[in-house]
């Protein structure tokens, strides 16, 4: 043995080199019979399959410019990063965006701008930005609800995301004063960190569904019961990255703790269906979003992308004929987000949410609707200039997810799906999930929301009005064309957002359903 053991000390370290090249070759030429590559040209084959594996990467640092990629550019990750940290968020030297581009967002400022006068609540909270509009105030549902703050997390659910991440996320929104939903995948522990939260689900029921995947309105009644931190329920009817299809959680991701919480089996495949049993038409859903609120006294709400409209349209002649209906709806765009999905949906099922939102809002203005609902936008709106358009259109409030997961330390890998985040952050592996300094990273979401408010009341002041809820369609103008390069939402859209009953401030700070506090 150790004259063994002494030959291959003597052997060189190019001759290991050496015999592993010539295993690799051997390999890819007489054995892999999947890789036409590798095996007409052997080892150097290797080289092309693992640069394509870390495209997305040299792209995204030596390749494309500061404005070019997609979903979100350099600057805009630079924004949220920078606003997270508290550091300089600045542009030196003036813009480097295309004023003249298709879509570019102009907010049209005031000759004076509105002066906050002594005793506002903004001189002494320069970040205190609460919903203008009441979840469930119309229907006089007995727990109503105002958001604390106009930018909230999204539907996120834990499986999609790692125990580290919501957790982040949930003590976020408890520091800024937001709301957390917890996305389809039920309520689980680390929702439950000092956040508010709306309690999402979608076709699989989880953590309110049946032994048989039926909704259960007895386990919805014991879960709010048992969880103040509820302060609403949605309904999900589709989502941005792929509306009409269900999901897939694969057996292998089922620990013991998301089985227990998911209501479903350890390690097999849980399957999402397209559609609802608890409902299959309009007046069905009417009934149910009622049921539920009776049961629990909370508000009530839908999520949907959008597409045809005459669902829609059945739903609000509904509201008129009954009294009844949802008490928030959210507008998912089309453009997709942390959910996997075929290129097929991602790419061409449903509306983007300019597109989709003022479509849905015109039909409920025109039956003037509007006031008995409370509007939430969804669709890559985590930036100031975007949800002031997004409000002059008549949103409400804002719902940022993959923002959100740039704030904790998402570095766009694109690996979502993989369960190979590379932050930790959309991974259920443990190791990965380490690398999250929880409460470094709850602080980070929390400042990138107060930046966010601070820079938002900023344009809002900018643009002569005391609250976003102000912005008119005339307030906002966007590239449309070269022939007709620049006009109003309202004239590119064909409608006037219904003006909100705001009174001012001071009267939202005083209210007494007023969410978590900043």
């Amino acid at each position: 043995m150790q004259d063994i053991l002494n030959f291959l000390d003597n052997i060189p370290w190019w001759a290991y080199v050496l015999l592993f090249l010539v295993l690799v070759f051997i390999w890819d030429v007489f054995i892999q019979k999947r890789h036409t590559i590798k095996h007409n040209y052997p080892i150097v084959g290797h080289l092309r399959y693992w640069l394509e594996s870390i495209g997305p990467e040299m792209r995204q640092y030596f390749v494309a410019n500061n404005r070019e990629e997609l979903p979100f550019n350099r600057i805009e990750r630079g924004w949220i990063y920078a606003s997270a940290k508290k550091e300089n968020n600045y542009e030196g030297f003036g813009s480097d965006r295309d004023f003249y581009a298709h879509q570019h967002i102009f907010v049209k400022n005031r000759m004076m701008a509105f002066n906050v006068p002594e005793g506002h609540p903004n001189k002494e909270n320069p970040t205190f930005l609460p919903c203008a509009k009441v979840m469930g105030a119309y229907h006089k549902r007995r727990k109503p609800y105002r958001p604390a703050s106009v930018i909230n997390v999204s539907a996120m659910s834990f499986g999609s995301l790692s125990a580290a991440a919501i957790e982040a996320l949930n003590k976020g929104v408890g520091i800024a004063g937001g709301y957390h939903n917890t996305g389809e995948g039920g309520l689980s522990p680390y929702h439950k960190q000092g956040g508010d939260v709306i309690f999402h689900f979608g076709t699989g029921y989880f953590g309110v569904r049946t032994q048989d995947g039926n909704f259960s309105m007895e386990k919805m009644k014991k879960l709010v019961e048992e969880n103040p931190c509820i302060k609403a329920i949605e309904i999900k009817l589709s989502q941005g990255a792929k509306p009409g299809k269900g999901g897939v959680l694969p057996g292998a991701k089922i620990t013991p703790e998301l089985a227990e919480i998911r209501g479903v089996e350890v390690g097999k495949d849980v399957l999402s269906p397209s559609t609802h049993k608890a409902f299959s038409s309009v007046p069905e859903l009417l009934a149910l979003i009622e049921a539920i609120a009776e049961e629990t006294g909370l508000p009530v709400g839908i999520k949907g992308a959008i597409g045809k409209l005459d669902q829609w349209e059945e739903l609000a002649d509904l509201m008129i004929k009954t009294g009844k209906g949802p008490d928030f709806i959210s507008v998912d765009g089309g453009e997709g987000g942390t959910g996997a999905a075929p290129p097929s949906f991602a790419d061409h099922v449903s509306l983007p949410w300019v597109y989709g939102f003022s479509s849905l809002y015109k039909v409920f203005s025109e039956r003037k609707l509007t006031e008995r609902i409370v509007f939430i936008g969804s669709g890559k709106l985590g930036f100031p200039a975007k949800a002031a358009m997004a409000f002059a259109m008549g949103a409400d409030c804002i719902n940022v997810a993959r923002e959100a997961m740039m704030s904790i330390g998402c570095i766009q890998a694109q690996v979502c799906h993989t369960n190979k985040c590379p932050a930790g952050i959309a991974t259920q592996k443990k190791w990965l999930q380490n690398g999250i300094n929880i409460p470094l990273k709850s602080e980070r979401l929390a400042q990138y929301f107060k930046t966010f408010r601070k820079e938002f009341l900023e344009i809002t002041h900018a643009s002569g009005y005391e609250h976003p809820c102000e912005f008119t369609m005339d307030d906002i103008q966007v590239n449309v064309d070269d022939n007709d390069l620049n006009r109003s939402l309202a004239s590119v859209y064909g409608y006037h957002k219904t003006k909100v009953d705001f009174k001012g401030v001071q009267e939202l700070k005083d209210c007494s359903y007023l969410g978590s506090r900043n």
